[in-house]
C-alpha cells in the first residue's frame, strides 16, 4: 500500500498572471504558500478475478467498475490512464478540508493522484515534472481553465515567488526568512469560510476570455509580488504594509470580470475590516469558498467576534510538498 499526502495553497499576490494566455506575451509570477492542510490518497492491488470489479474508487462515493471507460469522476479516469493503471486497483481519497474551498483543491487532488499512481508503479517524478504534468491533465485531458501556479504549490510546496515563462518553464524561488519572521508573518494571517460553495471554473473562463483586456490590470497585481515580496523579506519593514498592499490587490482582482465578489463576499470583507483586518482576499477564482484577512494579532479576538458564524480555518505555512508517507512491502508494484 502506497499513502501520499498532498497540501492546498494560499496565494497571496500575483493571480491571473499565471495562466498560459498571460504569460505567452509577459513573464507572469504569485507569491504564495503551501498550508498545513492535505489531500491523502491511499493506493493498494487486489486480486480482481475475485470480483465482480476490477478498479474500486472512494472518495465522496464510491465507485466499482470493469474498465476506465466506465469511470465517472473524470480526474480519477484521467490519470489512472495518464499513468497506464488499468486494473487491479483500489484508490481511497480523504481531505481535510472540502471541495471549492478557494484552496487550490482542484489541482491538489490530481497531483496527490499522479504522485499516488508513480509511486505505486515504483517511478519517481521530480516535483517539478509532477507539477507540469498535473497542468498537462487539467488543461489538455480534463479541458479546464485553470491557471498554473496551484498544481505547483501542491508539488514543491514551501512559500514561494513562483515566475512563469512557459507552461513547462517555471522557476520556484523559496521566500528566505528566518523563523521567528515567518512566524510572525503567519500569526497574521486569518481564513475564514464563507459558507459559498462554487466551481473556480465558470470565473476562470471569464478571467481568460478577458486577458487581453485586463493585461494593464494584471501588470500591475504582477508587480505587487515584487512589492510583497520586498516587504517580507526585510526585517525593517512593518508587515502591517503586506496587508495593506493585499487590500489594495483584492480592489484589483474585482475588476477583472463580473462575479469575482459579490454581496455577502463584501459584507463579509468589509466587517473583517471595521473589527481590525488590515486587508484580505477571496481566495482562488473568487465567488465564494474561503477568504483570507490579514489582521495584526491583537485585533485578532474583535476580528473573530465578529465573524463568528463563520468557520475558521487555522493554517500554518510553508507546508511541505506533496510527499509519500507510508509504503509497505506488500503494496508493490503492478504486476
Amino acid at each position: 500500500m502506497i499513502i501520499t499526502q498532498t497540501p492546498l495553497r494560499i496565494s497571496f499576490f500575483g493571480g491571473g498572471t499565471d495562466y498560459p494566455e498571460y504569460f505567452a506575451e509577459s513573464v507572469g509570477a504569485v507569491l504564495g504558500t503551501a498550508i498545513d492542510k492535505y489531500a491523502y490518497f491511499s493506493v493498494m492491488r487486489f486480486y480482481s478475478e475475485l470480483f465482480d470489479y476490477s478498479i474500486r474508487l472512494a472518495y465522496r462515493r464510491a465507485e466499482c467498475v470493469r474498465s476506465l471507460a466506465e469511470i465517472e469522476h473524470a480526474p480519477f479516469r484521467e490519470c489512472l490512464r495518464r499513468c497506464g493503471v488499468t486494473n487491479n486497483v483500489e484508490i481511497n481519497y480523504s481531505a481535510e478540508l472540502p471541495a471549492f474551498s478557494g484552496l487550490g483543491s482542484s489541482s491538489t487532488f490530481v497531483v496527490g493522484l499522479l504522485h499516488t499512481l508513480h509511486a505505486y508503479k515504483g517511478e519517481f517524478v521530480q516535483p517539478l515534472e509532477l507539477a507540469y504534468e498535473a497542468i498537462e491533465v487539467e488543461r489538455e485531458a480534463l479541458k479546464e481553465s485553470v491557471g498554473c501556479q496551484d498544481q505547483l504549490f501542491a508539488a514543491v510546496g514551501g512559500l514561494n515567488v513562483i515566475e512563469f515563462r512557459g507552461v513547462r518553464d517555471a522557476v520556484v524561488e523559496r521566500v528566505p526568512l528566518r523563523n521567528s519572521r515567518l512566524r510572525e508573518f503567519e500569526a497574521h494571517l486569518m481564513v475564514f469560510h464563507t459558507g459559498i460553495r462554487r466551481h473556480a471554473e465558470e470565473l476562470a473562463s471569464r478571467q481568460v476570455q478577458r486577458v487581453g483586456a485586463n493585461r494593464e490590470t494584471l501588470l500591475t497585481m504582477r508587480k505587487m509580488v515584487d512589492e510583497g515580496h520586498d516587504i517580507l523579506v526585510d526585517p525593517g519593514r512593518n508587515l502591517s504594509e503586506f496587508g495593506e498592499v493585499l487590500h489594495r490587490a483584492w480592489s484589483l482582482k474585482q475588476t477583472l470580470a463580473d462575479g469575482i465578489t459579490n454581496e455577502v463576499v463584501n459584507t463579509i470583507y468589509q466587517a473583517g475590516i471595521e473589527a481590525g483586518a488590515l486587508g484580505g482576499k477571496l481566495l482562488g477564482a473568487g465567488g465564494g469558498g474561503s477568504i483570507l484577512l490579514f489582521v495584526p494579532p491583537e485585533r485578532q479576538p474583535a476580528v473573530r467576534r465578529r465573524l463568528a458564524h463563520l468557520g475558521e480555518i487555522p493554517v500554518r505555512i510553508n507546508a511541505p510538498g506533496s510527499r509519500v508517507i507510508h509504503a509497505s512491502p506488500s503494496g508493490g508494484s503492478e504486476p
